[in-house]
């Protein structure tokens, strides 16, 4: 925490488990799109830019959480939108070759599910079902890993708002610390 007491300590999103979940996302997405899409198809420009900014919002929004929590609430939402833009290529992706989309609790789905709660979760727990599979069931996979990752952003956000209200932003802590210096 800095020495006036006002600015919280921030920037700790590599302990996040939505940005864990998104840096997943977005190198699985990056290995998709070089498999199953043509190099000039707009569509993985797209795909990849999304799947980045999910990621990068996530960052820069705990970066700037210290000095402001609207501006951390508004880019964890920029990225929750990101990955739902994602999640809507990859159904397209699904219904365009004539896949089945997974249901919620389907065999596959759920077995994907579980392997996010292995304490060493990383790309490399899904990396022999990225390069092996086809592309619907790739696709169906990475849209199992979005919805997990939507659902962690939806409790951040949650819990941002409830911070915000409990605890406050800045300009809030600047005046309650000015007021403490000064005695008031």
């Amino acid at each position: 925490m800095a020495e006036s007491g006002f600015i919280p300590t921030h920037g700790n999103y590599k302990e996040l488990r939505s940005y864990k979940a998104s840096v997943i996302i977005y190198d699985a997405t990056v290995l998709f799109c070089r498999r199953f899409l043509e190099k000039r198809d707009r569509t993985v420009d797209q795909m990849v830019q999304a799947a980045r900014s999910g990621k990068q919002n996530i960052i820069e929004g705990s970066m700037a959480s210290g000095t402001s929590k609207e501006t951390e609430i508004k880019l964890t939402n920029v990225a929750r939108a990101s990955l739902e833009e994602l999640l809507e290529d990859y159904r397209d992706y699904i219904r365009n070759h004539q896949g089945e989309l997974w249901t919620k609790d389907s065999r596959e789905a759920l077995y994907v599910r579980r392997l996010v709660h292995r304490p060493d979760n990383s790309y490399e727990t899904y990396r022999e079902f990225f390069e092996t599979r086809n592309g619907v069931v790739c696709a169906n996979i990475i849209i199992c890993l979005i919805h997990q990752c939507n659902y962690l952003l939806d409790n951040q956000i949650r819990r941002l708002e409830k911070d915000f209200m409990e605890q406050g932003g800045l300009r809030e802590r600047m005046s309650n610390a000015r007021r403490k210096h000064r005695g008031y």
